[in-house]
């Protein structure tokens, strides 16, 4: 009995791959709590208030029963006004926001072209959606255009729907999405953006890389910069109904807490209030570039910077060894990242001080020696 589970659990850790849970310890070189908000003071007294004020801690149900509340719905204007979208819906985690865009929105006949490096939810929503789904080489607009052409050609006649991250969370590297919006707008195409990693960062306000539009999708994590839980999804109103009515990660889930719903609230009126905190990010992000990249980091100007050391287990080693300092940086295996790309994923963000990244250069010297 379970005799598969210890077989392929030892066969994980013969091949340094073994995952385990670890606790919360060090230098913050591994959230991505960029902005700091997640146990910002302002934030954890606006829920303070809620609570005060009744806005209950559940739902009770799914949103189409007896789990919407005003809180919810209040959330959704205010992130589409945010966003610049027509319209905006909730959800859980974006994991469950991902798989429902995509196994939801796109039809059958139409097709799919994704970025080769897109997120492991997209994926799973592919596999769920009716439309065929194609992957094109990463952050090549013309690889995309390709893919849209050559099924024209054989006699695709759908809707061609375009899959990215503005953000990749594994290689911090941006899109090009000027050029993705060309290739859409040519070929009569969605365009989906993953902004999970980009909201708050980037934007005036905040509000991501992407420029709103009647043919874009986007998805904003809540649980990353904004330090809350959940998803936000905006776009075309009618996309937003569609969700309501056939996303099944939608309709069959309980309702997120309206609690968290006002708390995400809280978080959109700090981006907005406090330009600040993304310039004091980026302040750090440079001092990073500039001390880390010496050791292999990637710095691309964005809060994550991959380094690459390839072997799982001299990742791991490192990873250790970095912690042991005081630091808390993870080692990526795969298959999050692939075979032979295994690597320290640097994070930056506003728990850290630039006396914490000039340390770490020093570590990373003499871990890496």
């Amino acid at each position: 009995m379970l005799d598969f589970h210890r077989a392929d659990l030892a066969r994980l850790a013969a091949r340094d791959r073994l995952r385990v849970l670890a606790p919360m310890a060090g230098k913050d070189f591994a959230s991505n709590d960029y902005l700091g908000l997640a146990n910002n003071p302002r934030l954890a007294a606006a829920m303070a208030r809620a609570i005060e004020q009744g806005v209950p801690v559940g739902s009770g149900g799914s949103r189409l029963l007896r789990g919407n509340h005003p809180e919810h719905e209040a959330l959704e204007t205010e992130a589409a006004a945010f966003f610049g979208a027509e319209a905006s819906l909730y959800f859980s985690s974006g994991y469950t926001a991902n798989v429902a865009i995509m196994a939801t929105l796109p039809q059958r006949g139409d097709l799919i072209v994704h970025d080769a490096l897109v997120h492991a939810s997209m994926h799973e929503g592919m596999t769920l959606s009716r439309a065929t789904s194609v992957a094109a080489a990463h952050n090549d607009a013309g690889a995309f255009e390709q893919a849209i052409r050559t099924w024209r050609a054989q006699g695709g006649k759908g809707t061609p729907w375009i899959a990215v991250e503005s953000l990749y969370s594994m290689d911090g590297d941006t899109a090009s999405l000027a050029d993705l919006m060309a290739v859409a707008e040519r070929h009569d195409a969605m365009l989906v953006v993953d902004e999970a990693h980009a909201t708050g960062v980037f934007g005036d306000r905040g509000q991501g890389l992407s420029s709103p539009g009647e043919r874009v999708v986007t998805l904003h994590t809540c649980g990353k910069a904004m330090g809350c839980e959940g998803a936000l999804v905006a776009g075309p109103a009618i996309l937003r109904d569609y969700l309501v009515n056939r996303g099944r990660g939608f309709i069959f889930s309980t309702a997120p807490s309206p609690l968290m719903a006002r708390g995400v609230r809280e978080a959109l009126r700090i981006l907005a209030d406090e330009p600040e905190r993304r310039a004091a990010l980026h302040a750090r992000i440079a001092l990073a570039g500039e001390h880390l990249a010496r050791h292999g980091a990637s710095a691309r100007g964005t809060p994550i910077m991959p380094l690459i050391l390839g072997d799982n287990g001299r990742t791991m080693r490192a990873a250790h060894a970095l912690q042991a300092r005081g630091f808390d940086i993870r080692g990526i295996r795969p298959p999050t990242v692939p075979v032979g790309a295994a690597r320290l994923r640097l994070s930056i963000t506003l728990n850290v001080e630039a006396a914490d990244i000039l340390a770490l250069d020093q570590a990373l010297q003499e871990v890496l020696a």
